[in-house]
């Protein structure tokens, strides 16, 4: 669901730091927003301040989010904690094979680019095939 901006309230806070907010700015903006910040029913933010601060910078008024129900502080600081703790990084090697394979997406060889012709051209077909019946 989206809300208000304006209307969410951040108490504090575990994080301290926020690192690359332009990066993530940047990505918000070219792909949208890929996870919704988390709030409880008062509009109390329980995760996602840098996803919100990101959205601040761009000047958006509105963000997807998800409304949990949790009031008790404990509760709310268990998902908070929870949410940063179980993120996983790529390891370098994930990171090297994920950039290579868009390579090769990106610029294909000749016959790539002819099997990816061939494949586009059926589904065009098959797609006014459906729409006849």
């Amino acid at each position: 669901m989206r809300i208000k901006i304006a209307s969410i309230v951040v108490r504090k806070r575990i994080r301290k730091v926020f690192h690359d907010i332009e990066a993530l700015a940047d990505s918000m903006k070219k792909y949208g927003q890929l996870s919704p910040i988390i709030v409880n029913r008062d509009n109390e933010l329980i995760a996602g301040e840098r996803r919100l601060t990101a959205a601040q910078f761009l000047g958006w008024t509105t963000i997807e989010a998800v409304v949990i129900d949790k009031e008790e502080d404990a509760e709310m600081l268990e998902l908070e904690l929870e949410e940063n703790v179980q993120r996983s990084n790529l390891t370098q090697d994930e990171i090297l094979y994920g950039f290579q394979r868009l390579d090769k997406l990106k610029n294909p060889g000749f016959f790539r680019r002819i099997l990816t012709f061939f494949k586009r051209l059926f589904r065009r077909l098959f797609k006014r095939n459906r729409r006849r019946d």
